[in-house]
């Protein structure tokens, strides 16, 4: 249906990928994007957004598929919003990929003419995660096709992902490609028990019910955490619900609950209650154990990490006597990782429960020349934080997605390590900021890795030396 001043384009064909994941089109010289299409498709698209340079919309009809196009393998693929990349081969989502690296640092950072690594893909395509979280929903998300097809509703609550740009709208995942089992069937079993027994599903928008979020870790090692987090503390049906996991599925290694009244999801302020098994997992790499609790932050994708963790390892080029200082180290993963080819490694971390995190690991691993402090990056990197930790000879960088402040660049110029490594997850911020970089530094060597397929995120591994 052709929306108010907004046309249906008809038999359009789709000329490449663009940016987060969308295709792109010309259409009279305008630029349309367009989601859940592959190069080589012709479509009809409604328009539902137009700007002077740009149009953006979605397909209403694929007239003729591309040469290239594969069938999606998940039920719930275009409804979901994760995986938007299944239609496209493997091969040509990593080519889009390298590509994307290549042209955000050319662009943004002005790096022209870089030569940058063939970028590593995965083995494993599908159930590649070691993390996700399902959101409890009395009212669950209804297909269009569902809608149309006028039937009766049949179950009307969810325990699911949200749907993309809508906090209160659940899709009921039947089955998900993206963690190993028995992640579906815990989640599977937890919802069959909970309708059963009549435990109230969570009203995103009025903030009431019991049930809110449902979070589950594996390992490499082969070990199960399950996280229920409740609305209220209900001890009854907590219990209850608790009780039946632990029965249902005795491999659960750590079974957790949380109360969250708050009205957001985050957890990282609440008490977790360990109700059977250890407050903990552990995660194994290279001969290191590290232990992850509920608010503990890991790659999610532990088999490409540790690919990781080796580039980040051999751009540093370290021989042994050099003083690391390893930048927004989290629960101190990569410090610990290169620990034993350095002389001593810094790891500095905004959050303090990671700090924890990564002072235990250390402890674990027998790491003894490694040190952790918690503080905000741009204040704790000063002259005396120097003086008394030693000068660096190499900075690791591996920031969230929006990359370092300014202050810390320039912290790190005046520091004047001989080499920068920087890890990222997001190749423009990272562009932007070693291009404050680049007065001091040249680019020897760039690494893209694949850590989420059938995404358009990619990671990326860049180092630099400095220029004298």
């Amino acid at each position: 249906m052709k929306q108010k001043n907004h046309p249906l384009l008809e038999q359009v064909t789709i000329t490449d990928v663009a940016a987060e994941g969308k295709a792109i089109a010309r259409v009279d010289g305008m630029a349309l994007f367009v989601p859940f299409a592959v190069p080589g498709d012709v479509v009809d698209v409604q328009v539902s957004k137009r700007r002077s340079s740009f149009m953006e919309g979605y397909i209403t009809r694929l007239v003729s598929p591309s040469p290239q196009r594969v069938a999606p393998f998940c039920e719930h693929y275009g409804v979901c919003g994760g995986c938007k990349w299944q239609p496209l081969p493997y091969p040509e989502q990593l080519r889009c990929k390298q590509r994307q690296v290549e042209d955000q640092l050319a662009r943004i950072g002005n790096f022209r003419n870089l030569s940058v690594n063939s970028i590593l893909g995965a083995e494993k395509t599908t159930f590649y995660r070691n993390k996700l979280e399902f959101t409890f929903s009395h009212k669950r998300w209804m297909t269009k096709a569902e809608i149309d097809a006028g039937e009766p509703i049949g179950d009307p609550q969810a325990l699911g992902f949200h749907i993309p740009l809508k906090f209160d709208k659940v899709l009921d995942v039947k089955k998900c490609y993206l963690q190993a089992d028995p992640s579906n069937d815990v989640r599977l079993a937890v919802k069959k028990f909970a309708t059963d027994n009549r435990l109230e599903f969570f009203d995103l928008r009025a903030q009431t019910g019991l049930l809110r979020n449902l979070i589950i870790r594996t390992s490499s090692t082969g070990e199960l955490m399950v996280i229920v987090v409740f609305y209220r503390n209900d001890e009854e049906h907590i219990t209850l619900l608790m009780q039946r996991l632990q029965r249902s599925f005795p491999g659960i290694t750590s079974l957790l609950y949380v109360v969250n009244g708050k009205r957001n999801d985050t957890i990282g302020d609440q008490e977790v209650v360990c109700f059977a098994g250890r407050d903990h997992i552990y995660e194994e790499m290279e001969g290191l154990r590290f232990k992850i609790g509920a608010k503990s932050f890991y790659q999610t994708n532990s088999e490409q990490a540790y690919k990781l963790y080796c580039i980040a390892r051999n751009f540093a080029q370290l021989s042994g006597s050099e003083v690391v200082y390893d930048l927004y180290t989290g629960t101190g993963t990569i410090a610990n990782f290169v620990a034993k080819n350095a002389k001593k490694v810094v790891g500095v971390e905004y959050v303090k429960e990671a700090i924890d995190d990564a002072r235990a690991n250390a402890l674990l691993n027998g790491v003894s020349n490694a040190v952790f402090f918690a503080g905000d990056m741009k204040d704790v990197l000063n002259a005396d934080f120097v003086a008394q930790n030693g000068h660096p000879d190499v900075v690791i960088l591996d920031p969230p997605r929006a990359g370092i402040h300014p202050d810390v660049a320039q912290a790190i110029l005046k520091a004047q390590p001989q080499r920068i490594v920087y890890v990222s997850c997001n190749p423009a911020t990272q562009a932007r900021d070693m291009a404050l970089l680049s007065p001091a530094y040249a680019i020897t060597g760039v690494q893209p890795v694949d850590m989420f397929p059938h995404t358009h995120h990619v990671e990326n591994v860049v180092a630099m030396s400095i220029e004298r």
